[in-house]
């Protein structure tokens, strides 16, 4: 239901107020926010348009070799509700500078957003993850400070995946830059067209999928990026004005494409070295999720749409429940190994993250929030103990951000007492939708 309507004052605000009766695409009625099927930003609609992009390049299969999106922006919460109908798992990136927080009007929709900054550090994702990234009407000036916006797009592109830039109106200076740009990171532009019906000019580009090509640059610039530097390191990095190789080597996350969804979902790429263990993993969340989350805790699953995973190792809670009608956003603590390169492998989505700081996002964002064996690990961190109040202050912080009648599922170890700090002093028990298990 929240796909069509959702409670105005939830998402309230003047400068939304002001950008509502410039759109048709959000309509206030009475104590509803609505957004009828038949408008959109995009003339035409979605729907329209998601097949005019598969028209032009027919290797674009929505749901099937497309399966996760990066969503520049939220200008239109709707093309990721056209795409998630196609079984295409579309992340919308929140700019902290979108004074009108279209990012909370969607995932008050029920939709994977995220909110970061996007200006001199990487985005807290792994490279080469995203099959497509998508920018409607952004405003972002890609070919500003030698191109390093788009650098940051690159790198977490996959080898031969696809951005897709659509605009009604570019200026001749802004066109030449962005050739220029697209040319020198050796990008191939494979259409460039102004759909009759939505008006709108689509660029469709493509990453390349091997090194050769960057061999072949008579001006090295921007250069290659020294082969010590790790293209996955992204928690406070600074964007960097290289290019990142090509993987190559058998044992590097994207020398290949994935399988088609959903069969990519339980299929192990080669460069995972302990399969059995993933195996394990899968099987192991499948088993508890069916016998205990689903049927055994009192969960409403019908109100549950947007979930969080704190402490995901492989995903395999969020694989778990991909045949629900919900999302999960899988957190990879940034102290834990890095296995987010996996869970974007799988089809799913994820973002790096320091539980000892206030996570991005908006107040009441998610139904449900699940953390194995995560506060035994903030526990040992002596930084976070050395400085109680703060640690305990970005945790409330953090739970306000869970819905009024959201659920919080806790594993943990039986060394953490439900008295200790974490529990205790927060009052998190006598809330009847909280549910501690000790294992």
């Amino acid at each position: 239901e929240s796909k069509f309507k959702i409670l105005y004052k939830n998402v309230a605000h003047p400068k939304l107020a002001a950008y509502i009766k410039k759109h048709n695409s959000l309509v206030e009625s009475g104590e509803y926010l609505t957004f009828p099927q038949n408008q959109s930003e995009f003339k035409g609609g979605v729907p329209h348009y998601l097949e005019s992009i598969e028209e032009m390049v027919p290797d674009i299969e929505w749901g099937k070799n497309i399966r996760l999106v990066l969503d520049i922006g939220c200008t239109d919460s709707s093309f990721v509700a056209s795409l998630l109908d196609k079984e295409v798992l579309a992340l919308s990136l929140g700019l902290k500078d979108d004074l009108i927080d279209l990012a909370q009007v969607s995932l008050e929709r029920g939709f994977p957003t995220v909110s970061s900054p996007f200006a001199s550090r990487r985005l807290p994702f792994p490279s080469g993850v995203f099959d497509a990234i998508h920018c409607s009407g952004c405003s972002i000036p890609w070919h500003s400070n030698g191109g390093r916006l788009l650098l940051e797009m690159n790198r977490i592109l996959r080898p031969s995946g696809y951005f897709i830039l659509s605009t009604k109106h570019d200026s001749i200076d802004e066109e030449e830059a962005m050739t220029r740009l697209t040319a020198s990171i050796c990008w191939n532009i494979l259409a460039h067209k102004t759909d009759e019906v939505s008006e709108v000019g689509v660029k469709i580009y493509q990453k390349p999928d091997s090194n050769d090509i960057y061999e072949l640059r008579r001006k090295r610039n921007p250069p290659l990026c020294k082969e010590n530097e790790n293209p996955d390191a992204a928690w406070y990095v600074p964007m960097r004005s290289c290019i990142h190789a090509i993987p190559s080597a058998i044992e590097q996350h994207g020398t290949e494409w994935p399988e088609e969804w959903p069969k990519r979902l339980e299929t192990y790429p080669d460069w995972m070295n302990d399969k059995e263990k993933l195996i394990t993993d899968t099987n192991h969340w499948k088993a508890i999720v069916d016998k205990s989350y689903l049927t055994g805790m009192g969960i409403d699953w019908s109100n549950i749409r947007n979930v969080m995973d704190m402490k995901a190792i492989y995903g395999g809670f969020a694989a778990a429940l991909s045949r629900q009608k919900i999302w999960v956003m899988n957190v990879v603590p940034v102290h834990a190994p890095d296995t987010l390169p996996f869970i974007f492998e799988r089809g799913l989505i994820g973002i790096y993250h320091d539980w000892c700081e206030s996570f991005g996002t908006y107040p009441r964002s998610y139904d449900l929030l699940h953390a194995d064996h995560l506060f035994s690990r903030i526990k040992n961190r002596f930084l976070c103990l050395l400085d109680f109040a703060f640690a305990k202050l970005n945790f409330i912080l953090f739970i306000f951000q869970q819905r009024t009648k959201g659920y919080s599922v806790f594993l943990c170890s039986s060394q953490i007492h439900p008295d200790s700090f974490i529990f205790g002093s927060l009052g998190l028990l006598n809330h009847s939708q909280v549910f501690l298990v000790q294992v």
